[in-house]
């Protein structure tokens, strides 16, 4: 049976990647960051989201592998991913397929003097 946690933006598999399919596995975690494309990304801010990724993993190491464990790390990474938009190290793509603001209205900066 394969384990995922899914979210908007975060999706994890416990299974491996071969040949273009995922073969479930008990100690392979892998993480798909914005399957639809609703952020622009730099190699930065996904390598962040990676690190992240690493870490919780690491320290949930030896717990079981359970769908409430998954859960919780797709649950942090998400925070992480509003964190990046609200600072503005990330932001909508606006030729994504969506476009529903997921994690709020974006930051518009006037010009206007205040």
């Amino acid at each position: 049976m394969l384990l995922k946690s899914t979210t908007r933006h975060v999706h994890i598999y416990a299974a491996e990647i071969q040949n273009k399919d995922l073969v479930p596995s008990e100690s392979v975690l892998t993480l798909n960051i914005d399957p639809d494309n609703e952020f622009n990304w730099t190699d930065d801010t996904l390598k962040q989201v990676h690190q992240a990724f690493e870490a919780l993993v690491e320290a949930s190491s030896g717990a079981d592998l359970t769908d409430y464990n998954l859960r919780r790390i797709g649950s942090d990474l998400e925070h992480l991913i509003r964190g990046l938009l609200q600072r503005g190290e990330i932001s909508y793509n606006v030729r994504s397929r969506v476009m529903n603001y997921s994690m709020g209205l974006p930051q518009v900066v006037s010009d206007a003097p205040s």
